[in-house]
């Protein structure tokens, strides 16, 4: 009988005890590593890890379907010069539809752009110096950002153009691609633009080349996301999921 309460009580209560004493110990641990000065290496393995996640968040986000499309924070529409004509656009009979595809292929053709982007970045952050990581840590709430921005632009602008025009160049129905559809839009509209009634009525001429365009608004999107992740990290202990984010990104806090 004593056997079996030893078993049915006991035992259970030590394990229990053991886990409480397992969690407190980690927090032990970690308030130990939190009470000494950081070192360069934390400071530096601190901020690439907190790129890393930022990036891997921004990119997945973006890159899904619709990841542009269905947030008005980074959705693509067509350029605010063409916003006259697509007003008349939409109130003919299929216009609508038309414009609605228009800016849906945008969308797409960078959504698929964005999954390009990870080696570079992964590039730049790997090749960030320990300089660079204290000058980060204790710049301003984007200064991570700011730091890919400055070593990724060119090349990742470089990468996603032809990969947006590519896409913008596949023929779609009645033969035509979205960059000829809108070749055709802007040379009538340009057309109207340039006449004595559009320069009346303060119409100005289209000269976006699309694949610029979208590249261009890609890229914002993409920079937009990641300072977003960037923010969190710095202001919101819960989205420091990390032993290290905790000790390096606490350490400003206080």
């Amino acid at each position: 009988m004593k056997k079996g309460i030893l078993i049915k009580f006991v035992i259970p209560v030590m394990v229990l005890v053991m886990m409480v004493s397992c969690a407190q110990m980690g927090e032990i641990l970690e308030q130990a590593m939190n009470q000494g000065p950081l070192s360069s290496s934390e400071v530096s393995m601190g901020l690439k890890e907190a790129l890393t996640i930022g990036t891997e968040i921004a990119v997945s986000g973006l890159s899904t379907e619709n990841g542009f499309l269905l947030d008005e924070a980074v959705k693509i529409f067509l350029p605010s010069e063409a916003a006259k004509a697509v007003k008349l656009i939409v109130k003919i009979p299929g216009g609508k539809k038309l414009i609605d595809d228009l800016v849906l292929r945008l969308n797409r053709a960078a959504e698929f752009a964005v999954t390009k982007a990870v080696p570079i970045f992964v590039n730049a952050i790997t090749s960030l110096t320990i300089k660079d990581a204290f000058d980060i840590l204790g710049g301003n709430e984007n200064a991570a950002t700011q730091y890919l921005h400055g070593r990724t632009f060119d090349s990742l602008y470089g990468l996603f153009r032809p990969e947006i025009k590519k896409s913008l160049d596949k023929k779609l129905i009645g033969n035509l691609s979205t960059s000829r559809s809108w070749e055709l839009f802007t040379n009538k509209y340009n057309s109207v633009a340039r006449s004595i009634a559009g320069k009346l009525t303060g119409i100005k001429p289209l000269h976006h080349k699309l694949d610029e365009y979208v590249t261009g608004r890609a890229l914002d999107a993409l920079f937009l996301k990641l300072s977003g992740e960037e923010k969190k990290i710095r202001d919101n202990p819960l989205a420091r999921t990390t032993v290290l984010l905790r000790r390096v990104f606490g350490s400003v806090n206080r």
